[in-house]
């Protein structure tokens, strides 16, 4: 039996703590939060500091669920202690602070869409990609935006925190060239957070791979959804499809549950740094190139007026 420590225990905590307490294998032995949203699981003892649940539990598992910035530092800790680490996305707005760092290579970015059927055999094959398009459309209702979600400058916008499962997956095949050129324009039309309620960008690297995105959250007409195109140097076209991805490579029909692809995640974890990663598993060094790319697609964006505003 692994033992989990859960750090953060929000909306997203409470999807691990569940999915942790139904997955064969996992024993959730505390939870972490000085002011939890969300109660553990009954009988799962609650701190208010993490630092103290690392020394006092011992886990062989540490899932951190906490905001951008204080999500890297536990995670970092946590590694340091040789213990395996999930960390939720985006870690940090600051591809800076990814310098690498000897505990990085025990921790790992919770894309849990990335078990989707089929998706480890195409990362693991990695096929030549000269395009690749990721869409999303979702909804965001205005409580989605409070505490630190809020500002951009603790949340960052659709890239970081709806879009990036995308984005991580089309990167990871592109060839990681450097940028030659971006456009990209941001719509904020309801204005409840200093969030984006759209963003499109277009993306051209060196090696003349293109990248184009086109996320938006204020949707409530259209049909949800979130995938990515792949057109392979061969001609062959690639669509993961989803609602999050997570159909995968298969049926939409079949697609596994949310609950399925962080089981899926969690036995994928490393017992110990010799073992052999899981394709679909996203080491956090990797992380970096990800944010950059969305740094530069905020950076170089042009912000759109409202209609009837003056530009």
């Amino acid at each position: 039996m692994r033992r989990v420590l859960l750090i953060g225990s929000g909306e997203v905590g409470a999807k691990h703590a569940e999915a942790v307490t139904r997955t064969d294998g996992m024993g959730l032995v505390g939870v972490a939060d000085p002011s939890p949203v969300v109660a553990p699981p009954a009988g799962v003892p609650l701190l208010a500091r993490w630092e103290t649940a690392l020394e006092t539990l011992a886990p062989d598992v540490v899932v951190v669920a906490t905001p951008p910035g204080t999500a890297l530092v536990a995670a970092r800790a946590a590694a340091r202690g040789g213990t395996a680490v999930l960390v939720e996305k985006p870690v940090t707005l600051d591809p800076a602070d990814l310098t690498p760092a000897p505990e990085d290579r025990r921790i790992f970015v919770t894309f849990q869409p990335h078990f989707a059927p089929g998706l480890a055999g195409l990362l693991a094959q990695a096929p030549a990609v000269r395009r690749a398009s990721v869409t999303l459309v979702c909804r965001r209702d205005q409580a989605y935006y409070r505490s630190w979600r809020t500002r951009y400058a603790t949340a960052g916008g659709v890239l970081h925190q709806q879009a990036i499962h995308g984005l991580a997956l089309a990167l990871r095949l592109l060839t990681p060239a450097p940028i030659t050129s971006c456009t990209a324009e941001v719509h904020r039309e309801r204005r409840w957070a200093e969030s984006e309620d759209r963003i499109t960008a277009t993306v051209t690297f060196a090696d003349g791979a293109l990248l184009t995105v086109d996320a938006r959250v204020d949707s409530v007409d259209q049909q949800r959804r979130h995938e990515v195109t792949l057109h392979l140097d061969d001609g062959q076209h690639v669509h993961v499809r989803g609602r999050n991805l997570e159909a995968g490579l298969g049926d939409p029909l079949a697609a596994p549950g949310d609950l399925a692809l962080r089981q899926a995640m969690y036995r994928a974890l490393p017992a110990g740094t010799a073992d052999p990663y899981h394709p679909s598993l996203f080491p956090l060094p990797q992380l970096r190139r990800i944010l950059e790319v969305i740094d530069h697609a905020y950076r170089t964006a042009r912000n759109v007026p409202e209609a009837g505003t003056a530009a």
